[in-house]
């Protein structure tokens, strides 16, 4: 099939803006002829499709083909996703999974190696990646990298193990994620190098949450992925550096909740970044260019003989997506997708049974002060504090009153001790709220104002085999993930309507924070500082260890 389009294309690699009629045949760019005297049509822009750098897809709670349906509205034609969410749940089928689910649409998924699954020992995942499977993985034409290093403490301190993953991506020639919340100085370095001095060995990280430790990393030959996703927000804190360092900065959102998806994807940042007075073809390159050649993925960039990958604008300030195109088919025209849905089959790993009340109540021994997560809108991070637990008949209960409210983790691959802590600033004042969407073992975790409340929560998720649920003194609301507890199978603009209800209900309960269910998922991510809480217990992220078991 042979057309032509005509319009302003904005020629990325010549910082230039001029009126051209593009011929796409076979799905690629054929040719680019510059239109000589014909007036622009300003309501009418051909740009690179958008990227998103670093995307889990199973943190949409959509399944990869519905996920596309929703992105290339927004004029997204591909992201790089890191599946180790289905991995750590299902291990190597998981990640197949992803892979052949992504291939039924067009779309450009391109999905690494997951590097750490398990994340840590200190969390009872589902399955296991070892250095042969990883190694094989990346063997794979489809896999274009490692996903990002989270075991920081292990390059730093040469884990054979880590440096043996390390050591199979530069073999097979692709680059290596980051993930390196908080590491400054020469410890950036070290982790940068990863035991080659001097060499830029693993090349991106989208954890900086202030300009000073990007700077940090950008020194050492570091890309920063600035992220902006559904609760680690870091683009007010970094946009500024895309002025100066263009070619390295790339635009990422880490975790997009399916509600926030349908609102806006990469274009969104990028008219936030052009209205803060970036210039608008540093701002494209971020979004499009710099993620092609970093990761050397067969993404077309409007150049003649590249795959006809390219999106039409109605301006270059709102970047209102007139259309998308991904190997020269039309997949979204005017705000709607051209991509169908399809049903697609399931995976999952769920096998603990339905608790009580009991399993959720704390002991009270006489502690002055007990160890408490304070939550941080809008941050994975979260502070340390130490308060006075408030007690009734011998137990130690939430405090609605200070926001102190009990955390729990529930073990879902088999049935086991439920951990329980305290929790401040999540604002509820009645119920509970809980998922079995938990980086990075993806246990239940739940959050509540009494021990009934937490149970029914949790047993929502556990009668669904994964999902979110909200409860309340009178209601309750679940919003089933059978696809590895992690995400669903149903149309994707059913499912964030389905969010957007449980997200609704739960903020009506008093919770202040801007995206209750994803904050939630992160308080058990061990990897990012300070403290947070697995199914084994309190882990102190400063220490790397456990500090309290679970009991």
């Amino acid at each position: 099939m042979q057309f032509t389009i005509k319009g302003n294309l904005v020629d990325i690699w010549n910082n230039n803006i001029y009126t051209a009629a593009i011929t796409i045949a076979n799905g690629k760019i054929d040719s680019i002829t510059p239109i000589e005297g014909e007036p622009a049509d300003k309501q009418r822009y051909i740009l690179p499709g958008f990227i998103d750098s670093h995307v889990h897809i199973e943190s949409s709670m959509l399944v990869p083909c519905q996920f596309a349906r929703l992105a290339v509205v927004h004029g997204t034609v591909a992201t790089i996703s890191d599946p180790h969410e289905i991995a750590n749940v299902c291990g190597m089928e998981g990640v197949e999974y992803m892979i052949e689910n992504g291939n039924t649409v067009p779309f450009k998924f391109f999905f690494g190696a997951p590097s750490c699954v398990p994340a840590t020992t200190f969390e009872t995942a589902g399955a296991t990646l070892d250095t042969d499977e990883v190694a094989a993985l990346l063997q794979k034409p489809e896999i274009p990298y490692l996903s990002e290093m989270m075991n920081f403490p292990g390059v730093l301190y040469n884990d054979p193990v880590v440096m043996k993953k390390i050591a199979a991506a530069r073999q097979a020639g692709k680059p290596v994620d980051g993930h390196a919340p908080g590491l400054r100085g020469e410890q950036a370095r070290q982790y940068i190098e990863a035991g080659q001095p001097g060499q830029v060995i693993i090349s991106t990280d989208h954890e900086c949450f202030t300009r000073e430790e990007a700077l940090d990393k950008l020194q050492y030959g570091m890309k920063i992925i600035i992220r902006e996703g559904s609760a680690a927000r870091n683009f007010e804190a970094l946009i500024d550096l895309l002025n100066d360092h263009p070619q390295h900065i790339m635009f990422g959102s880490d975790d997009k909740h399916p509600d926030s998806l349908v609102a806006g994807h990469i274009n969104q940042l990028c008219a936030r970044a052009v209205a803060k007075g970036i210039d608008v073809f540093k701002v494209i390159r971020a979004a499009s260019v710099n993620p092609v050649l970093h990761y050397k993925i067969p993404v077309g960039l409007l150049q003649p003989g590249d795959a006809a990958d390219f999106i039409v604008t109605s301006d270059l300030q709102q970047f209102n997506v007139l259309q998308t195109y991904i190997n020269g088919e039309l997949v979204a025209e005017n705000g709607k997708s051209n991509i169908a849905s399809k049903t697609s089959g399931r995976i999952n790993n769920f096998n603990c049974k339905k608790k009580t009340a009991a399993d959720f109540k704390i002991p009270f021994n006489g502690e002055k002060e007990i160890p408490v997560i304070e939550a941080l809108d809008g941050q994975l991070i979260t502070n340390k504090l130490l308060l006075a637990p408030k007690t009734i008949d011998g137990f130690i209960v939430s405090d609605t009153e200070r926001d102190l409210l009990k955390i729990a983790v529930v073990n879902r691959y088999t049935d086991a001790v439920v951990a329980t802590a305290f929790i401040k600033n999540t604002g509820l004042k009645e119920g509970a709220i809980a998922s079995s969407v938990a980086h990075d073992s993806h246990n239940i975790v739940a959050v509540g104002v009494d021990d009934e409340s937490l149970c029914n929560a949790v047993n929502l998720v556990i009668e669904q085999q994964g999902g979110v649920s909200c409860v309340s003194l009178q209601a309750s609301l679940v919003l089933p993930l059978p696809v590895a507890g992690l995400m669903s199978a149903e149309d994707g603009y059913d499912v964030a309507n389905s969010y957007t209800a449980i997200d609704a209900m739960a903020k009506s309960l008093g919770t202040t924070l801007s995206a209750p269910f994803m904050t939630l998922s992160f308080m058990a991510l061990l990897v990012i500082p300070h403290l947070k809480l697995s199914d084994l217990g309190l882990f102190d992220g400063d220490s790397f260890q456990l500090i309290q078991a679970a009991r």
